[in-house]
């Protein structure tokens, strides 16, 4: 079972950029998957990558903005955030999971058992 940490997060201007980390203690898993939560809301996906491959799926809200990418040296998942704007302040948690890679980008909750705590982005108008 990974142990997560997530750093990264901040306090940005609508149309800057925030790159998160995600570093694992252990690497017994094929998916990191980040997910974001707003205050009232559902988590939702944002991105996700096949750690064997590194294939990538993004949710549309943040496809063409968002890049997820690993260092597998590093036990490390990135999420290059850019044209950030205030819909995507959240508190974003990147997840471990092992499941088909057919089914990574769908972003089911139920497919991870690792969380990290998260790190809070915030993003101003």
């Amino acid at each position: 079972r990974a142990h997560l940490t997530e750093s990264g997060g901040g306090s940005v201007q609508a149309g800057g950029s925030l790159r998160l980390s995600c570093i694992a203690s252990e690497y017994d898993f094929n998916c990191i998957t980040w997910f974001r939560q707003a205050p009232g809301r559902e988590r939702e996906g944002v991105a996700a990558i096949y750690t064997i491959d590194g294939s990538t799926y993004y949710d549309a809200s943040v496809e063409g903005r968002f890049t997820i990418s690993r260092d597998l040296a590093k036990n490390t998942v990135y999420l290059q955030m850019n044209t950030l704007g205030p819909e995507d302040t959240a508190m974003y948690y990147c997840a471990a999971g092992t499941l088909p890679k057919t089914v990574v980008g769908r972003f089911r909750l139920a497919a991870f058992t690792d969380w990290g705590q998260g790190t809070q982005v915030t993003v101003l108008p």
